[in-house]
């Protein structure tokens, strides 16, 4: 614990390298650079590669929001011990407005770590990157082989890579995501999502021509129906609620929720625009039908231009599905180590779920039955998703603690599931 201490430095110096590394997706161009940075930093631990290249026709939709090739990286040291499974999403959201430090260079000020991706989720890569070489240092014997699980497109694609490796049953034993909270909590599932793209067309002309019988027809003016009915669903929606344990900080039932979350038409001030692109989110609860939540939307899209003369066009471009309680009998050692690293007392922790989402419920719908540990570095103040996103160093430094001391052999061992095998 004392050497994580004393090299925090070097995580830090990890994390700026990882950030300088643009993974935002859309359009997901940055994953084999991001995959040859992680196998240098990995080599010197011992490990070996596999890169996993989700095939094109899995992810690809024409005109959609993804490019580039999908590289997964999976770095293995097995040693005939119980694999334990380290995964984490490479990709982060784009860069929003509103930041004012350069989101793809580390800043640091004092203890505070900013910058895209800081929180969600690279700093767990050098939290845990840190705890694997104060164990090497230290000599401290394993309970588990760690598997770390670099993967693609959790932010919102269509085929995240967790689901392809889980497809193809390349997930071993158990597997800790670190996509979640820094914070004590027993995962209970959370929420699906679904995004599409809704494509108009009109026609182009010159725009002195517009007020011609005949002439062009605007798609950005024709879609504006299709944006209101969305914006009146939108409450109609939020009604709704699940019976999914909300988190302790929220002040009501989790809800399902519909965003207007991105819109794209015109060209120039001379041309009347011929198309636009308008990206719908969707948030479903596990009670909802997914079939049923897509077909109200593109209901009420189709229907508001009927007879209008504009072409439409309705894409999936991501999806994650709902993912259900992942609990197991590893979690209460899982929770030791929380306390150890974080300072958690057992009464703190609570069982709850999100209306976030994760790529995990593909991972249960193909089988894997071990339970999904979670954890993180995510806090409300660390502007995930937005800009000055961050995390700090204290948190690095105790994720790092509770990762070396659920991998450790000497730490709660009677706690250990396999052990009692």
């Amino acid at each position: 614990m004392a050497a994580i201490e004393l090299d925090v430095e070097a995580a830090v110096d990890d994390l700026a390298r990882m950030i300088k590394v643009d993974t935002s997706f859309p359009p997901g161009l940055g994953y084999n650079a991001f995959a040859d940075l992680m196998a240098e930093l990995l080599a010197p631990l011992g490990f070996e590669f596999e890169r996993v290249v989700v095939p094109r026709d899995l992810w690809y939709v024409a005109g959609g929001l993804a490019s580039g090739e999908r590289t997964n990286l999976v770095a293995t040291r097995e040693t005939g011990k119980p694999v334990c499974g380290l995964y984490y999403h490479v990709d982060t959201v784009p860069v929003a407005p509103g930041w004012t430090r350069d989101p793809l260079r580390l800043t640091v000020e004092g203890d505070d770590l900013f910058g895209l991706g800081a929180a969600d989720m690279k700093g767990t890569i050098a939290a845990t990157l840190l705890a694997l070489r104060a164990a090497k240092v230290c000599g401290v014997p394993l309970a588990y082989d760690p598997m770390l699980l670099l993967c693609t497109d959790e932010e919102g694609g269509l085929y995240p890579g967790i689901r392809y490796l889980a497809e193809q049953g390349m997930l071993k034993d158990h597997i800790i995501n670190f996509n979640g909270s820094a914070a004590p909590r027993v995962w209970a599932g959370c929420f699906g999502i679904f995004n599409l793209q809704v494509t108009i067309t009109g026609h182009a002309v010159h725009a002195g021509e517009g007020n011609r019988t005949g002439a062009g027809i605007n798609a950005i003016e024709g879609a504006l129906p299709v944006l209101h009915a969305l914006v009146k669903l939108k409450p109609e929606v939020a009604s709704r609620t699940s019976r999914l344990t909300p988190p302790p900080h929220a002040s009501g039932p989790l809800r399902p929720q519909l965003t207007i979350s991105a819109i794209n038409g015109g060209t120039a001030g001379g041309q009347v625009p011929a198309e636009i692109k308008i990206l719908v989110s969707r948030r479903y609860a596990p009670e909802e039908n997914y079939d049923e939540a897509r077909a109200e939307i593109e209901t009420l899209v189709r229907g508001c231009i009927t007879d209008t003369g504009l072409g439409l066009s309705v894409d999936l471009v991501g999806h994650l599905v709902p993912t259900d309680d992942p609990d197991g009998p590893h979690w209460p050692r899982w929770q030791k180590a929380l306390s150890l690293g974080f300072g958690y007392k057992p009464e703190d922790f609570q069982k709850w779920g999100a209306a976030s989402c994760s790529d995990f419920g593909y991972v249960q719908r193909a089988g894997f039955g071990p339970e999904v540990l979670l954890g993180g570095l995510g806090r409300p103040e660390s502007c995930i998703h937005s800009p000055e996103e961050h995390t700090t160093r204290q948190d690095i430094i105790a994720l790092a603690k509770s990762i070396l001391a659920y991998l450790a052999a000497d730490f709660a061992a009677d706690c250990i599931p396999e052990n009692s095998n």
